[in-house]
């Protein structure tokens, strides 16, 4: 039996089509209803289906107003506030596109990505670090749109451009991947098989605003079948979430894994009533935090894996558990396979985890990188990069990644593209960077380099602070006198933590 699991086929996107128009489908039938609440420590903020779906249109006239035009890039340069998915949503309503990106960016960073776009207009609260472009819209500009008439939805081929978000590569340059609307619809499959969602749950997402974890499963997801989303304020620390998980009533709680273990080794108390399960995505969840959290709380935790070109395809659900060590299976809808040199290998057998050219949430490509997007494929399979094994059953264990690529508080990182930057620095003749398990479940950043001294780590930190985002930027340096590599000269990257004391 080869490793090909074929979940049937999912109904087609409809067209004309528009993703904002998706997700706020149901606004006219509860316009009362809470879809987001804002949790502080003292008191919310709320947002119900019609002041959300106002504010979102209201957004799109203005845009339009302010002379951009459908099929334009705006570059999002917003901070962990709901402005984000107010201006997100917004441009899509009115056929703009929008690009995502983290606050972290360093303004060097967002000059290449600008260059790239051949961006519009860039979309910005003036206190996140951005390259100069000589259009603006700053935020007080987009908070008053909200007011205005709404905009009609630009409704139009499901296959077109909608939204680019930026993934680190085997390159070591982030990507552009360009999406199309009809990946809102792709994310239906997960509603049965990974979050076990309905109209009435009032989901808890952990992360920030412009997060595109929160953005997908913590926003868009629960407002495109009725329910409420629920974020915590900026900055509350993980130790305060489970009196937010029971004060509001949350039913769902969605996390990457680091949260969940710092909420566990804070020894709060775990007393939620409401929730019927977890969700975990974001980067690899052992089965020593998964039956940790289980004993504390006696609630389970499913477990969803994708990346930025598909989302997520597999998962865990409370209709299908994850056994062991694995996954969970393919989602409804979904076509994945295990792949070795000549096409899909036996079941049991390791491979490279792919999905099928045929799903709908698979991006469109890279943007403006046709060779790089065709290097991906094999045939009709998108090879992931991440080694697996398919069981009898279809669940999927994850084997690790094919290539070096690091994970960052759910962010992958690539090590090529940290080790350019640090490689600038003066004091630095050779760089290997790599991520380091430095107690069980968690890992850290650790660059390990060659020079001719030891340099202070408080000038490689403030080095790194200048020109990388904080979670690309080490946590910590080790000088060594020469780094291994292998008879051809080459780095042994994944030999580097052995030479962490820690």
């Amino acid at each position: 039996m080869i490793s090909v699991f074929d979940n049937g086929p999912f109904a087609p996107c409809p067209a004309p089509f528009n993703m904002a128009a998706h997700v706020l489908r149901f606004a006219p039938d509860r316009p009362q209803k809470p879809a987001l609440e804002v949790l502080g420590r003292d008191q919310s903020q709320k947002w119900t289906y019609a002041q959300l779906e106002a504010a979102v249109r209201g957004t799109g006239t203005g845009l339009l107003a302010a002379g951009l035009r459908p099929g334009d890039i705006v570059m999002m340069r917003l901070g962990n506030t709901v402005d984000f998915p107010l201006a997100y949503l917004g441009a899509i309503a009115a056929g703009l596109v929008p690009v995502p990106t983290s606050s972290q960016l360093t303004a060097p960073e967002t000059a290449k990505m600008i260059a790239e776009l051949d961006v519009a207009a860039v979309l910005r609260d003036p206190s996140v670090a951005c390259a100069d472009h000589p259009r603006e819209i700053i935020l007080p500009e987009l908070t008053a749109m909200r007011d205005l008439p709404p905009c009609e939805y630009d409704m139009g081929d499901p296959d077109r451009l909608a939204y680019v978000v930026y993934t680190s590569g085997t390159s070591g340059s982030p990507r552009a991947v360009a999406h199309a609307p009809r990946a809102i619809w792709a994310r239906q499959m997960m509603v049965r098989d990974w979050y076990d969602l309905s109209e009435h749950d009032r989901l808890l997402h952990a992360g920030a605003f412009n997060w595109t974890f929160t953005l997908g499963t913590g926003l868009m997801d629960p407002w495109s079948i009725g329910a409420t989303a629920l974020i915590p304020d900026p900055d509350t620390p993980p130790e305060a979430i489970p009196a937010l998980l029971r004060d509001h009533h949350a039913s769902i709680f969605a996390a990457a894994p680091g949260v969940y273990r710092k909420i566990l080794n804070s020894n709060c108390t775990l007393d939620l009533p409401d929730l019927r399960h977890g969700l975990c995505a974001g980067e690899k969840l052992s089965r020593h935090l998964s039956e940790l959290w289980s004993d504390r709380t006696g609630r389970a935790l499913f477990e969803a894996y994708g990346m930025s070109e598909c989302s997520t395809f597999i998962s865990s659900s409370p209709a299908h558990p994850a056994r062991g060590d694995a996954l969970g299976q393919p989602q409804e809808g979904r076509r994945v396979a295990i792949l070795g040199p000549d096409g899909p290998v036996p079941r049991g057998a390791e491979g490279t985890i792919a999905v099928h050219r045929s799903d709908p949430g698979l991006m469109l490509g890279y943007l403006n990188a046709p060779d790089e997007t065709e290097a991906r494929m094999q045939g009709d399979w998108f090879l992931t990069g991440d080694q697996g094994a398919m069981a009898a059953d279809g669940q999927i264990t994850y084997l690790g990644r094919a290539d070096d690529m690091m994970n960052a508080g759910g962010f992958r990182v690539s090590p090529i593209e940290v080790e350019t930057t640090l490689a600038a620095h003066h004091g630095i003749v050779q760089v290997g960077v790599t991520s380091v398990e430095v107690k069980e479940d968690t890992h850290i950043i650790v660059a390990f380099y060659t020079g001719p001294q030891e340099i202070p780590e408080a000038d490689l930190r403030d080095f790194a602070t200048d020109c990388l985002a904080r979670y690309k930027q080490p946590r910590a340096y080790v000088y060594l006198e020469a780094l291994p590599t292998g008879a051809n000269g080459k780095l042994l990257r994944r030999a580097l933590p052995a030479y962490f004391k820690g």
